[in-house]
C-alpha cells in the first residue's frame, strides 16, 4: 500500500516533513496513513467513497486545493497527464516540500525518471512494489510548469478533464448502449456512474423521460457533466452510486458501470452497481447496462430480476436488459 511506503519513508527513509504548517494529502485514499497530526492535515480528494472514508475518520476532505501548505504529499493517480498536473500544482502550492508516492502499476518509475531530469530529488524509498520520493518545492514550480494541464478538455463529444474515464471522447460501449435504448423510454431514470455526461445527454433525447439523476463519484467528471448536460430534467449527485438513494423508486436505470479498482479488474464493483440498480428501481422498473464481454454479470442479474436478455454488443462488450425485479 502507498501508506506503508510513506510511513516507512518517515520512520526509516530520511523523509522529514515540516514541523509546522498545513500538510496536504493530495489524492490519498481513505485508508491511507496519516503522517502528521490530524489538525495539520488537509485532505484533497474528489472520489466520493474516499471522501466518506476520511470523514468517518474525523477528517474533512474536499476536491479543492487550499490556499497554502508547507508540504504536499501526492498519491499518484493512474492517468499520466493527471499525475503530472497534480505534481506541478503541488510544487506551486507548497512552501517547503513535495512528496510523490505511487505504485509501479501506476507509473511511478516513469514519473521518478522524469522528475530527476527536472528537479533535485532529495530522497527515495522503494517498498511494496512502488516508490516514495521527495523534493524541495521552492524553484520546482517553474521547472514543472510544463506539466500543468487545463482544468477542462474540449473534445468533439463534449467537455472532459484530465484523468476522467474516456477523457478523449465518448466511450464506444456507451455509444453502443445509447443506440439500442428504446425511443419510447419514459419516466424517472438514473444514470449510475454517469461520468462526464455523454450517455446522460443521449438518454435525455427521449421526450418521455421526465427526470434523470446523474450519479457520479468522481467530482471532476461530474463537474464536466454539469457543463455538458444543460437539460432542466437533469439532477446531479456527487455520490457513491452503490449507496445512493433516490427520492422515490425509479422507472429505469441505465449504466455503463466501472469495473476496475485501481488497475485491477474487479467484477464485484459491477455487481454492486447491479444490486444498487435493483434497490432503487420500482417493481416495474427496467435496467439497461453495458459491460465488457468477459465480465460474469448474468448471475447477479438472474438473482435480482426474472427476465434478463442480451440485446446487443460485439466481441468486446455486451448490452444487457433486465426487468421484473424479484421481491
Amino acid at each position: 500500500m502507498s501508506s506503508s511506503r510513506l510511513s516507512y519513508a518517515v520512520a526509516s527513509g530520511g523523509l522529514v516533513l515540516p514541523d509546522s504548517g498545513p500538510v496536504v494529502l493530495y489524492g490519498a485514499p481513505g485508508d491511507a496513513d496519516l503522517p502528521v497530526a490530524a489538525e495539520r492535515a488537509r485532505v484533497v480528494q474528489g472520489f466520493r467513497p474516499d471522501v466518506e472514508a476520511w470523514e468517518a475518520r474525523g477528517l474533512p476532505a474536499s476536491p479543492a486545493l487550499p490556499d497554502k501548505a508547507a508540504a504536499v504529499i501526492v498519491t499518484l493517480p493512474r492517468a499520466r497527464d493527471l499525475a503530472e498536473d497534480r505534481i506541478a500544482r503541488a510544487a506551486a502550492l507548497a512552501t517547503d516540500l513535495v512528496v510523490v508516492d505511487g505504485a509501479k502499476t501506476d507509473g511511478i518509475e516513469a514519473i521518478a525518471k522524469a522528475l530527476r531530469s527536472r528537479v533535485e530529488v532529495l530522497g527515495q524509498v522503494s517498498k511494496a512494489h512502488g516508490k516514495c520520493l521527495w523534493f524541495r518545492a521552492p524553484g520546482a514550480a517553474q521547472a514543472l510548469s510544463g506539466w500543468r494541464r487545463p482544468d477542462r478538455l474540449d473534445t468533439p463529444d463534449g467537455i472532459t478533464a484530465p484523468g476522467v474515464f474516456s477523457a478523449d471522447g465518448a466511450d464506444p460501449a456507451s455509444v453502443a448502449l445509447a443506440a439500442v435504448l428504446p425511443a419510447t423510454l419514459k419516466g424517472r431514470i438514473a444514470d449510475l456512474g454517469a461520468g462526464w455526461g455523454w450517455l446522460s445527454r443521449e438518454i435525455l433525447t427521449r421526450s418521455g423521460v421526465t427526470s434523470l439523476d446523474l450519479v457520479e463519484a468522481d467530482h471532476s467528471a461530474l463537474t464536466c457533466a454539469r457543463a455538458n448536460v444543460t437539460d432542466r430534467r437533469a439532477a446531479f449527485h456527487w455520490a457513491d452510486a452503490t449507496r445512493w438513494a433516490p427520492a422515490a423508486p425509479l422507472d429505469a436505470v441505465i449504466m455503463n458501470p466501472p469495473f476496475h479498482s485501481g488497475r485491477r479488474a474487479d467484477p464485484a464493483l459491477g455487481r454492486a452497481f447491479i444490486e444498487a440498480a435493483a434497490r432503487v428501481l420500482a417493481p416495474h422498473g427496467q435496467l439497461w447496462l453495458v459491460a465488457n464481454r468477459h465480465l460474469p454479470y448474468e448471475t447477479a442479474l438472474d438473482t435480482l430480476f426474472r427476465d434478463t436478455t442480451e440485446i446487443g454488443g460485439d466481441t468486446r462488450f455486451k448490452i444487457l436488459h433486465a426487468a421484473r425485479k424479484r421481491r
